[in-house]
């Protein structure tokens, strides 16, 4: 049976950049959630110092709860090498950064899709750079998981792989016992794309998922796509919204991912308006759990 993580959504800015939220305070909020784990965000600021890693993992673990997922947006498409090395090498640190705090799943992402590059070039040079990184990944017994993704929060440019076939041949192009596709339904509606048939396409080589629902405030998705590019971060009239509410069909989703035999870690990306919001999405995920993956 699929175990449930949660993602702190609305603490980033707390969590990462200017320190007025400590991980202590998100974790004792997450014990009041019905989730087994915590995926953590490389960028928290605590986790610039490595000697607090041990440390974090021992607090999450003594509140009953595990790290399952480390959260990293390593930047592979870059024309410069060295820039490409060095991304390699910030997430090797990841992959350690993972092992430490307990992890078996850290994310890598394509890079950013920037306007000079071409869809030949890209592939390569994220399927080269991800490759690179995964004997690393195999000796600390970490699984390198690409996400279907749309855009981190500190990037300028949109995710290179967004769309459903880049996405696709990134992952043919990647064949290793321990890189996988963390998948995420809303991310396929910012591309123009279905997200039931791109599940079909990668579910075989699914091993985890972010679950979230996605609604517009304002405007289309048309209107997104043109000013997705040239901004760090989220375009404004983009927001998540409570799992279960918005245009995702949960039960097409895990009737494939049960049909597959999946039964890893899902992580919910969601609570932008509180942890209320968030335990209703736990709520919601942990009952479409129990009717898919029925207890034996």
């Amino acid at each position: 049976m699929p175990k449930l993580a949660a993602f702190p959504k609305a603490y980033m800015q707390a969590l990462c950049k200017d320190g007025s939220m400590k991980l202590a305070e998100w974790f004792q909020l997450a014990t009041t959630l019905d989730v087994d784990g915590l995926e953590f965000y490389a960028g928290f600021l605590e986790l610039a110092d490595p000697a607090n890693w041990p440390l974090l993992r021992t607090q999450v673990e003594d509140l009953g709860l595990t790290i399952p997922m480390l959260c990293c947006s390593p930047d592979f498409t870059h024309p410069d090498a060295d820039f490409r090395d060095a991304e390699i090498a910030k997430q090797k640190r990841w992959i350690e950064m993972t092992h430490t705090l307990g992890g078996s799943y850290c994310r890598v992402l394509s890079g950013q899709r920037r306007p000079e590059l071409t869809r030949d070039q890209g592939v390569r040079l994220a399927a080269d750079s991800i490759s690179a990184c995964l004997p690393f990944a195999q000796q600390h017994g970490v699984t390198l998981i690409l996400e279907n993704h749309y855009k981190d929060d500190f990037w300028e440019y949109p995710e290179f792989a967004q769309a459903m076939e880049v996405f696709c041949d990134l992952v043919a192009a990647i064949d290793h016992p321990n890189f996988g596709v963390n998948y995420d339904p809303s991310n396929a509606f910012l591309a123009g794309d279905d997200p039931i048939e791109l599940l079909k396409r990668v579910s075989h080589r699914v091993v985890t998922m972010h679950a979230s629902d996605r609604y517009l405030i304002e405007g289309t998705l048309e209107d997104l796509r043109r000013e997705e590019g040239g901004a760090v971060g989220y375009a404004k009239r983009l927001s998540h919204g409570e799992i279960g509410k918005g245009l995702n069909d949960y039960d097409a989703i895990f009737g494939e991912l049960a049909g597959k035999g999946f039964d890893s870690w899902i992580s919910i990306e969601d609570g932008v308006e509180g942890i209320d919001q968030l335990r209703r999405s736990a709520d919601f995920l942990r009952g479409k759990i129990a009717q898919y993956w029925p207890a034996v």
